[in-house]
């Protein structure tokens, strides 16, 4: 079992920075491929960034450019880094891994990106 506790939401203005942060507790985190997805009202979930136990990353089209998603594995932690932020970024951005074909969720950050 893997528990994934977010931190770092805010609320932050167009252009600014923020950097989140999960942090995976319960099993190993070698071998994790781990991300971030975000969910507006009314939206469905979509996917942000994604790291593979590897270091092999993958961004959405819309971040690319703008957010870096990476790992302290000393620190069973993953972070996103978003820069120039959007007012469209502005959702609950949770915190997901995928390790020995389970799927595990955080519960969720939010960020509110003002114009």
């Amino acid at each position: 079992q893997v528990q994934l506790v977010e931190s770092g939401g805010g609320l932050v203005q167009a252009g600014g920075s923020l950097r989140l942060s999960c942090a995976a507790s319960g099993s190993t985190f070698s071998g994790m491929t781990m991300g971030w997805f975000r969910q507006a009202p009314g939206k469905q979930r979509d996917m942000v960034a994604i790291i593979s136990s590897s270091g092999t990353t993958n961004l959405a089209d819309s971040v690319k450019g703008r957010f870096t998603i990476s790992t302290d594995n000393a620190k069973n932690t993953v972070y996103l880094q978003m820069n120039s932020l959007k007012p469209e970024d502005t959702a609950v951005y949770l915190c997901y891994a995928y390790y020995s074909t389970r799927t595990y969720w955080g519960k969720g950050t939010l960020v509110t990106v003002s114009s």
